[in-house]
């Protein structure tokens, strides 16, 4: 049943989608990566009932030795600013810095080189309790963007996200995703903005979780899924040109737009979970070739293709899949809780429709799920979000820049709303 019978409930149900994203997100933080859950529940006392601070060391990261080589003398020449890591880029190999930290073992869950104990620091190391991520913190550059202008407009977009990223200060997690890293790899040499978005086909993880989290923001200007759609995949190819991404928003964005007019939450997850065909390999099946390979980046490239583009001849049963399996048997075996969305998708519409689309269940069984639980939670954050007319308080104003936050959801939804925003 739809509730229109109020122009509010629109509006309600518009914020608490965005609440949901950063709820999603600071909920999730503290676990990110971890992909033993197990070393959730050790570390954090039975598991993450509230806010926490990430805590260091982090048993699994492999952050250190990322890497980052833009085209120094390039951008010098061309005047582009090149440097994005600034205070965090003793973590990285850089074309213009030293890594202060070396890596000599092995990790067991992924296979992934890493540091000794005592410098395997968090990705998200020296945040608060409740702040948000770097990821998170682009979707407030998107809604500023939009707030600043009084519509979206790309270009308006893309010049704040090169500003925040190369502005000293801007930015305190530590943890840059790969595309934004190659985004200012082929920035640096002099490509044109809107060209510097690399290809899924040439680094396999530019079809990740990140790539939908600000597409599916930006969809919700529009008065329809139809035209939400269309929006949503200009925004994507800005910083991620994936064909994974790109299907996953075919089913996201129409979702978002049928909970959003407050369609029954069960049904429409499970009707939509029908259009979704899952990989044929299975999360058990992708970590331990992980660990065969000492790394996924040692995987040859059309295996990596091949795992990632293969998918089921049957659509997802989602309601027969929660009669039939536990929990653990879904998260890490059935489906892997890395970046991908040909996993993360049907993980998350696994945690939305178990869990009766309740806001805070559904957001902690996401955060205590590990692995890639930070961007699929704000994807999760922004569905329960719209499902519901009400957020708990506290996890409002748990979030260290409630004030903050509340100012420019207030004014996005406003340009959303107006019917003038595209």
């Amino acid at each position: 049943m739809k509730d229109n019978s109020l122009p509010t409930a629109s509006r309600v149900r518009l914020q608490n989608s965005l609440w949901g994203l950063f709820i999603g997100d600071a909920l999730a933080m503290p676990a990110h990566w971890y992909y033993r859950v197990e070393n959730i529940r050790e570390i954090f006392d039975g598991g993450i009932r509230n806010y926490s601070a990430p805590p260091h060391p982090h048993l699994e990261s492999f952050m250190v030795g990322m890497a980052y080589h833009p085209d120094v003398e390039a951008a010098k020449r061309l005047g582009r600013p090149f440097d994005i890591l600034h205070e965090h880029a003793r973590f990285y190999h850089t074309s213009y810095s030293a890594l202060a930290i070396r890596s000599t073992e092995r990790e067991k869950a992924h296979g992934n080189a890493v540091p000794g104990l005592a410098d395997r620091y968090h990705y998200h190391y020296g945040l608060e309790a409740g702040e948000n991520t770097l990821a998170a913190q682009l979707v407030r550059v998107l809604m500023r963007s939009v707030i600043r202008s009084g519509r979206y407009e790309p270009s308006t977009f893309i010049q704040d996200f090169i500003a925040h990223m190369t502005t000293p200060g801007k930015n305190r997690d530590p943890y840059c995703e790969i595309y934004i890293r190659r985004w200012f790899e082929n920035y640096s040499t002099g490509l044109p903005s809107y060209y510097c978005a690399e290809l899924q086909r040439n680094v396999w993880s530019i079809g990740s979780h990140g790539g939908v989290i600000r597409p599916l923001i930006i969809s919700m200007i529009a008065t329809s899924s139809y035209q939400g759609l269309g929006l949503a995949i200009e925004h994507q190819n800005l910083t991620h040109r994936s064909e994974n991404v790109t299907s996953a928003l075919g089913v996201l964005v129409p979702l978002l737009h049928d909970l959003l007019v407050g369609d029954d939450p069960n049904k429409t997850v499970s009707d939509y979970a029908r259009h979704v065909y899952p990989p044929q390999v299975t999360g058990k099946q992708l970590f331990q070739s992980y660990r065969d390979h000492q790394g996924p980046g040692n995987i040859p490239r059309r295996t990596m293709w091949d795992f990632h583009t293969h998918l089921a001849d049957e659509p997802y049963e989602l309601d027969r899949l929660i009669t039939e399996k536990s929990g653990s048997e879904v998260v890490n075996n059935l489906f892997a809780t890395a970046c991908y969305p040909e996993h993360g998708l049907p993980l998350l519409l696994y945690f939305l429709r178990s869990h009766n689309a309740r806001v805070e269940s559904t957001l902690l069984a996401n955060a205590n799920s590990g692995g890639d639980n930070v961007h699929r939670g704000m994807i999760l954050g922004l569905l329960v979000g719209a499902a519901n007319m009400e957020i708990p308080v506290h996890l409002k104003q748990g979030l260290t820049a409630f004030d903050e936050l509340q100012i420019e959801i207030d004014s996005f939804c406003d340009i959303a709303l107006s019917g003038k925003a595209i």
